[in-house]
């Protein structure tokens, strides 16, 4: 006889539970899913602490861009209730200077106009192009719609405020891994490496043909990889009753 691995989702930037959706009903049989709320709040502490409160004791924890760095703020509040990590499409470094100020300049918009949300023109930041137009990129646009501007300025200020969590990389003990996609124009391979180099005995997974968001744009290889995440070594073993 079996028991349901607790396992808790952090969505991204401008993404509600949709985001992860698939992967918790895929996993149904050998997980019990939790998709968190990162909207109301305006630091990643804060969001951190909301998760924590309403999270099981221990969990297994995966998180894509603003949800990895909420995972890594838990990491920083609470480790000893994480049993493991899994970390998509994310970074441990704080923004560059270009970056910040983007996201200061789309804080200040609102002051100004009209919440946009996701537009056509900035799918292909998030997307690989052969989702642009299709099923995929509406999800991604209608995600925004559905969070909203007030939650959208929450969400940039958290990250902006972030600490930089490469200094604790290597103070992460649970299974980890790390999942990017070929084509992530937000968070390059680049910095999946610095993570998976940085945590000891992590992995290390590229999606070919895969941009920001491999839960929608790849979802059925994102659950194959969960799946075997959850079960690998102590995991199997945490199951069994």
């Amino acid at each position: 006889m079996t028991r349901s691995l607790p396992l808790v989702f952090l969505p991204g930037l401008l993404c509600d539970e949709r985001l992860w959706r698939r992967q918790a009903e895929a996993l149904k049989d050998i997980a019990d899913p939790l998709i968190a709320d990162l909207t109301q709040d305006d630091s990643v502490a804060g969001m951190a602490a909301r998760v924590l409160a309403s999270a099981p004791p221990r969990f297994a924890l995966a998180g894509l861009s603003m949800g990895g760095y909420v995972a890594f703020e838990i990491m920083r509040q609470q480790p000893e209730r994480v049993t493991r990590l899994a970390l998509f499409d994310t970074s441990a470094a704080p923004d560059s200077p270009k970056r910040a100020a983007l996201r200061r300049a789309s804080i200040d918009s609102l002051r100004v106009g009209k919440f946009m949300g996701v537009t056509k023109r900035m799918l292909p930041q998030l997307v690989h192009a052969r989702h642009v137009d299709g099923p995929v990129g509406d999800e991604v646009c209608d995600m925004a719609q559905r969070v909203g501007g007030a939650a959208f300025v929450r969400q940039q200020t958290a990250i902006l405020g972030r600490p930089d969590s490469r200094p604790t990389l290597a103070s992460i003990r649970v299974p980890t891994m790390v999942v990017v996609g070929a084509d992530d124009m937000t968070t390059p391979v680049a910095q999946a490496r610095v993570m998976h180099e940085g945590i000891k005995d992590s992995t290390l997974h590229i999606l070919p043909e895969c941009g920001h968001l491999p839960p929608l744009e790849q979802p059925e290889a994102t659950a194959r990889l969960l799946r075997d995440w959850l079960l690998a070594g102590e995991g199997a073993q945490a199951m069994a009753a």
